[in-house]
């Protein structure tokens, strides 16, 4: 029996045998999680490094509703930064918001810009950010027309901006006596659509002049404004009460509780003209009947002077004929002549004809001289009241019947009318004459001689003589009785008689036959002769009838 080399019952030490490692290495899931987290932090930082934009500070009055860390700054709802600092400034008067914008908002930063803060707000009729009621104030950014300067230092609004750099539509400027209830925001209506809004105001410089009020209008409504579209006041209620009895006018809620302007659709006739363009001037008035009367194109000044009461007639009043509005009063004014101290009033007018006429119906060069024929007819402007209830007046233009001779006058470009007292003052001038008039008869002489006429006629009536005619007038009736009754009884008598003489007539001009003188005359005779018998028949049938009549006549 062999000894192995390695057995160890030989007393020798085993000889060492060499061997390959056969052991595997597993990789184990585990190391995933801290690779993943080192991509995604990877991928982090490098889109932080990415879109990481500029710090910019945002000057607000104060930072209510701001938070650090938390506030967004968004535009259309997109956020473009967060608020990462909120301090007070050196000076202590502002607050100082620093906002780290993305890199996309980069390009935006430009001198254009403008930011405010999105806070619930209550203006007139109209409340907006309510959406930050549960989300919190956030700053909201517009960011302007292109073009602008660099910067990352912006002045914060206090409340947002009337208009967005794209919104469409134009500016435009109104200019007024007195602002009114109108403010910042108040709406702009065309037919009762909202069509702007009204940006601000400006004071003139020293406070005296008109104030300009910014407005902008929408597209498309903006295309309706020509250079002379009339633009007026619909503040709140309007209530008015004259000749057309009472009016109450509302243009909306919003326009009571904010104010509001309104603009009225071109005429027909201002199609020709061009559209108004960006940053013109309009006028503001104070209503839409002062509006109408501003388009008017024609107009005739008119001057009349009266010497009766005017009460209640006011500039801006109507001035009417045969209860037709055709002009307004422009000015009423007292004089009084300081070399006779006659006092007078002097009321300028301004007749407007297209109210009732048209260029075809009457030319514009016609209408004075037709003034001039109305007033040789009698025409003539008088004060006629207009409402008992509110004592307003008019000025009427009437045609006086059997008035005086008067002509017009010129008095520098204006018409002068005649003048004639109306209403209740030209009721009390006739009154007034009729009682000169009867203030002017001898009406204690009339009575006087009245008196002693009724006197003396009842001592005539009571006299001797007046019984003794009477008795006389008696007696003649009487007799006048009997010579009737003897006239009807010999009546028949006479007739008969002249009957007679009528044949003997005729028998004497038979027996004197020819064309003799004799006979022309006998002939004439005897057709005066039964002429006489008949008004004699006629006598005496009418006495018969009436026998009354030889006393009191037919």
């Amino acid at each position: 029996m062999n000894d192995t080399p390695n057995d160890p019952r030989n007393g020798r030490s085993p000889t060492p045998i060499a061997q390959s490692d056969t052991r595997t290495y597993r990789f184990s899931v585990i190391w995933l999680v801290p690779l993943v987290a080192l991509l995604i932090a990877g991928y982090l930082g490098w889109r932080g490094l990415t879109t990481r934009g500029p710090v910019i500070t945002i000057t607000f009055d104060t930072a209510d509703g701001l938070t650090s860390g938390q506030t967004e700054v968004k535009s259309k709802s997109v956020s473009l930064g967060t608020v990462e600092s909120i301090r007070l400034s050196d000076d202590l008067h502002h607050v100082e918001v620093g906002v780290r914008m993305t890199s996309a908002a980069s390009r935006m930063m430009t001198s254009n810009a403008r930011f405010w803060v999105v806070r619930p707000r209550i203006n007139g009729a109209s409340i907006t950010g309510l959406e930050t009621v549960m989300s919190g104030a956030y700053i909201a950014m517009d960011p302007g027309e292109p073009g602008g300067r660099h910067t990352t230092f912006f002045k914060g609004l206090e409340s947002p901006p009337g208009v967005r750099s794209d919104q469409p539509g134009h500016t435009y400027t109104l200019m007024t006596p007195t602002l009114g209830s109108i403010g910042q925001g108040a709406p702009i209506f065309f037919r009762d659509v909202v069509a702007g809004e009204v940006l601000g105001y400006t004071l003139p410089p020293g406070g005296r002049g008109p104030i300009k009020v910014q407005i902008f209008v929408h597209a498309p409504y903006d295309q309706y404004l020509r250079t002379d579209t009339r633009f007026w006041n619909v503040s709140g209620v309007q209530v008015g009460l004259g000749a057309g009895g009472l009016k109450v006018k509302l243009q909306s809620l919003q326009a009571l509780l904010s104010g509001g302007i309104a603009f009225a659709p071109p005429d027909a006739r201002d199609e020709h003209l061009v559209q108004a363009s960006s940053d013109s001037v309009f006028r503001l008035y104070d209503s839409q009947e002062e509006a109408d009367a501003a388009g008017y194109r024609e107009r005739i000044p008119l001057v009349t002077y009266l010497t009766s009461p005017v009460a209640g007639l006011t500039k801006g009043g109507r001035m009417t004929m045969f209860g037709i509005q055709v002009g307004m009063i422009d000015d009423v004014k007292l004089l009084v002549d300081p070399h006779t101290g006659q006092a007078r009033v002097r009321v300028a007018m301004e007749l407007q004809p297209e109210r009732v006429l048209n260029d075809q119906e009457v030319p514009a060069d016609a209408l004075r001289s037709l003034l001039h024929m109305q007033v040789a007819n009698g025409l003539r402007a008088s004060v006629q009241s207009a409402s008992f209830l509110t004592g307003e007046s008019e000025i009427a233009l009437t045609f006086v019947k059997n008035a005086r001779a008067a002509t017009m006058t010129q008095e520098g470009d204006a018409l002068v009318l005649p003048g004639q007292a109306g209403g209740m003052a030209g009721i009390m001038d006739s009154v007034s004459t009729i009682t000169d008039k009867v203030a002017a008869m001898p009406l204690t002489q009339v009575g006087e001689n009245l008196n002693n006429l009724l006197a003396h006629a009842d001592a005539r009536i009571n006299s001797a003589d007046m019984r003794q005619g009477l008795s006389s007038l008696r007696a003649s009736m009487e007799n006048l009785q009997v010579i009737s009754h003897d006239a009807r009884a010999q009546m028949p008598q006479l007739l008969a008689g002249l009957d007679t003489t009528l044949k003997n007539a005729n028998s004497l001009l038979s027996s004197y036959g020819g064309d003799t003188d004799f006979q022309r005359n006998l002939q004439q005779m005897v057709v005066q002769l039964n002429e006489a018998a008949r008004s004699l028949r006629f006598l005496s049938d009418f006495l018969t009838r009436h026998p009354s009549a030889l006393i009191t006549g037919r």
